[in-house]
């Protein structure tokens, strides 16, 4: 900058004024050529860094929903061993098989157990309270998210009516048939009522209402992981 200073200065006092005008145009025209390029390098800066921070929560989301995914998976694993067990339990007492009094009776006991994924964080929610959906260019990624979060709020519900079956009706009619010690049927005309039979078939449509959610559920994890990788592989 010195050296054009001394240029320019010289050519003032030589009273140059025609060769001073291309020169002060050149000098201006070199100005905005290096605030172009300062601009432009921290335009590719910020672009760096926002894309960095993209990838960065693509892999915490990778994460995050493939731990889902596991758990998910073992619920819907349990879920299915008692479901089956409802389901052959439902047919020893429509057929009034009183041989398979002592099978039934260990089934029975199992009417208080349930599932329970308790998936209470919210993904999409913290996303879009922190601002962080913004960093997201993948408009497909957050709208599975969100149909992700909706199928979670869904799930929690079926097994808080599971619980409650399990509180209000399960628990309090199997304290009275079965004993708890050695599944020993105490009341073996009550075991085989219509009022039994009515609650295992609400268990067995609850049983399969989580299956259903549960399994929906992955197939929009894996949807979601599928496109996350495709971005992580740019």
């Amino acid at each position: 900058m010195k050296l054009f200073r001394k240029i320019r200065q010289k050519l003032i006092n030589q009273g140059n004024l025609k060769r001073y005008i291309p020169y002060a145009i050149g000098e201006i025209l070199l100005v905005m050529i290096g605030i172009l390029l300062a601009f432009q390098v921290s335009k590719w800066n910020d672009n760096r860094i926002k894309k960095d921070n993209e990838i960065t929560y693509y892999k915490n989301i990778k994460d995050q929903i493939n731990d889902d995914k596991t758990l998910i998976q073992s619920q819907i694993d349990y879920n299915s061993r008692f479901l089956n067990q409802f389901k052959f339990a439902n047919n020893i007492i429509e057929r009034n098989e009183r041989a398979n009094k002592d099978t039934l009776g260990i089934i029975i006991r199992n009417l208080i157990s349930y599932s329970d994924f308790d998936r209470r964080g919210s993904i999409y929610e913290t996303m879009v309270n922190s601002g962080e959906i913004k960093l997201l260019k993948n408009i497909e990624i957050i709208n599975l998210i969100r149909i992700l979060e909706e199928r979670y709020n869904y799930m929690n519900r079926m097994e808080e009516i599971h619980k409650n079956v399990v509180l209000n009706y399960s628990a309090p009619m199997i304290s009275q048939l079965i004993s708890f010690s050695n599944n020993e049927i105490m009341e073996i005309d009550e075991v085989f009522s219509f009022e039994m039979q009515n609650l295992i078939l609400i268990m067995i449509q609850i049983s399969e209402e989580k299956n259903y959610v549960y399994t929906s559920s992955i197939n929009y994890i894996d949807n979601t992981l599928e496109l996350i990788d495709k971005e992580l592989e740019k």
